[in-house]
């Protein structure tokens, strides 16, 4: 499947774990705070994956794991590209365990998104979508090869002026388009 190349969407397959990560360190390096990431697609699809990436490439110094028990997970950035110090934070969110939206609203996320100091990558966002802001970046995750359980199709779709030109950096760091 080769890249749509419109404002909004791109669509890509990724042919193993690694190269899934090196994806999402790519869109992890273009993050800025107030950004948000969200996650869709079935157990095993890659979210986690994709997410380790975006954490590696954002600037995490360890490796993200899931949080499907505690449901979020803070990290700090100690200093951001230029040296600097960070005080960005990326909340890696995943409501797999969260079976409404009303627990969804206990964790306090409506009042989270949107922070400017703060990158959210959600997984299972579906979970939260009525509560999203205009402005954000949904990623879907689907096997795209069911005798190859290794690849894995991404569905990237912007919302907004700031994540339509995210996926725009995007597809040019990625693909050069």
């Amino acid at each position: 499947m080769a890249p749509i190349l419109d404002d909004h969407t791109l669509e890509f397959v990724s042919r193993s774990p690694d190269q899934t990560q090196r994806l999402g360190a790519r869109l992890g390096a273009l993050l800025q705070g107030g950004d948000i990431v969200c996650l869709e697609g079935p157990l095993g699809s890659g979210k986690t994956c994709l997410a380790q990436g975006i954490g590696r490439g954002w600037g995490v110094g360890q490796t993200l794991t899931s949080p499907t028990f505690v449901l979020i997970r803070e990290y700090a950035r100690p200093q951001n590209r230029e040296g600097n110090p960070g005080g960005l934070c990326l909340y890696h969110v995943d409501l797999y365990r969260t079976p409404s939206e009303a627990e969804v609203l206990s964790l306090g996320m409506d009042d989270l998104l949107g922070d400017r100091c703060a990158v959210f990558v959600i997984e299972w966002a579906e979970r939260l979508q009525s509560l999203m802001p205009s402005d954000y970046i949904w990623i879907r995750l689907s096997y795209s090869d069911r005798a190859d359980q290794t690849r894995r199709a991404l569905h990237f779709a912007a919302q907004g002026e700031r994540h339509t030109s995210l996926l725009r950096d995007f597809r040019h760091e990625a693909f050069g388009a």
